[in-house]
């Protein structure tokens, strides 16, 4: 599914961990993804998680299409719980042939040999932005297709904005901009900028101060560091001022809310922002842009899904000629048109902004990276979440929250 608030997305990563942890150990004898691809009737079944009735549709009708194409069969069905219907299927040895994958289990299902990696038999692979690219590698090998993209950007209030005299001139590019149109927007009933308070925009926060969780393969905890900790440092002056502040703390679920009920006037989210703000908010006027940047220059947390394939399936030969369909550039468009998916292709970065405008900054990945998959890492940043509600409320010290989340990773990754 494309990827709601990330905060909640976790919350049912959580739920749902229990009952996936069988799901890379689901065969006695796994596959050889090795091995030469299986080859059989080609009828295939499509598990997806959908974010409601346009992707189900869209996702159907692309199947429709490319059984049309191929003269084969392709079944395809919303999960009820993604996670845990794989899990399943891995378990019994029927999983789906083609399904969502989110960051969070890609290693586990490959380290299980769950996953089919097919990555080299796509002849473009290189279209894909780099650091979806990046998030799909497990040793060496691109796994799956990333079958979209939503980059975290800043989303502004049009209307307070121009209330404070504030122009496009006035747009932040950097740290210090941010903190002094957030200073300008700040009025006795509303904060300059909320965002959700838990590591995914603060995240993107420290990629731009040159910092971030794990090193580049993700086999080394770098949360305690110079630069993580002056990105602490800069959103705890900024809090403390109360021209930032956490959604929570002013009494919102997320950022989407907060910017959308008036009680902050920018917000850091992703794409999936459009969607809540024309169903839930349609009187606001909005726009999103860039992240500003840091000390270390660009930085985002990039969201997405991408396309698995089973190690199990009857007929790998078909589910790889069906992705290749799925994200080809025409279906890509087709999926952007219908619901809002941004594309995952570098080529379709200029046909998305002239086609959707608003959410150009969110096909913006410019220093991105994934978020991070390392199985067990999911409850270090729950503890990590809870150590930056205490720097917000001022019983917490940033040094040794993240001596915290150091140690804590450490002993995760040692696992």
């Amino acid at each position: 599914m494309r990827i709601p608030r990330p905060t909640l997305v976790l919350a049912a990563v959580l739920m749902t961990a229990a009952a996936a942890t069988g799901c890379g150990d689901g065969f006695e004898e796994p596959a050889d993804p090795g091995q030469q691809q299986q080859e059989g009737d080609g009828d295939l079944t499509i598990l997806f998680g959908s974010s409601g009735e346009a992707e189900t549709a869209a996702v159907k009708d692309a199947a429709a299409r490319w059984a049309a194409k191929s003269g084969k069969k392709a079944e395809a069905i919303p999960a009820q719980d993604l996670t845990q219907q794989l899990g399943q299927g891995f378990a019994g040895g029927t999983p789906p042939d083609v399904f969502y994958v989110s960051p969070d289990f890609l290693r586990q299902y490959a380290e299980g040999g769950s996953l089919y990696p097919y990555g080299d038999q796509l002849e473009d692979a290189d279209d894909f932005f780099p650091a979806l690219r990046d998030t799909y590698t497990y040793e060496g090998e691109l796994y799956c297709a990333p079958k979209d993209l939503s980059a975290h950007a800043l989303v502004i209030n049009t209307a307070f904005w121009q209330e404070a005299g504030l122009t496009d001139a006035d747009i932040p590019t950097t740290w210090e901009q941010l903190a002094a149109v957030a200073q300008r927007l700040t009025t006795g009933g509303r904060v300059g900028l909320a965002f959700t308070g838990d590591h995914n925009p603060v995240g993107t926060f420290l990629l731009q101060g040159g910092g971030w969780y794990l090193n580049e393969d993700g086999t080394q905890v770098t949360a305690d560091t110079p630069e993580n900790l002056a990105t602490l440092e800069y959103l705890k002056a900024n809090l403390d001022a109360g021209t930032f502040a956490f959604a929570k703390n002013i009494d919102a679920k997320w950022g989407g809310e907060a910017l959308g009920t008036g009680k902050a006037a920018m917000t850091v989210e992703g794409g999936w922002v459009v969607g809540a703000l024309q169903k839930d908010f349609p009187q606001v006027q909005w726009k999103a842009v860039p992240m500003p940047k840091g000390p270390g220059g660009a930085g985002t947390t990039v969201f997405s899904n991408c396309w698995g394939i089973a190690a199990a399936s009857s007929d790998r030969a078909a589910a790889v000629d069906l992705v290749k369909f799925l994200t080809s550039p025409e279906e890509q468009q087709t999926f952007a048109t219908a619901f809002g998916a941004t594309p995952s292709r570098q080529s379709l970065t200029e046909w998305n902004a002239e086609q959707f405008p608003a959410s150009a900054a969110f096909n913006d990945p410019e220093g991105g990276h994934g978020p991070v998959t390392a199985p067990g890492f999911a409850s270090v940043l729950q503890a990590f979440n809870t150590g930056l509600e205490g720097i917000a409320a001022g019983t917490a010290d940033p040094k040794q929250v993240l001596a915290d989340l150091q140690r804590d990773g450490e002993e995760a990754l040692s696992k």
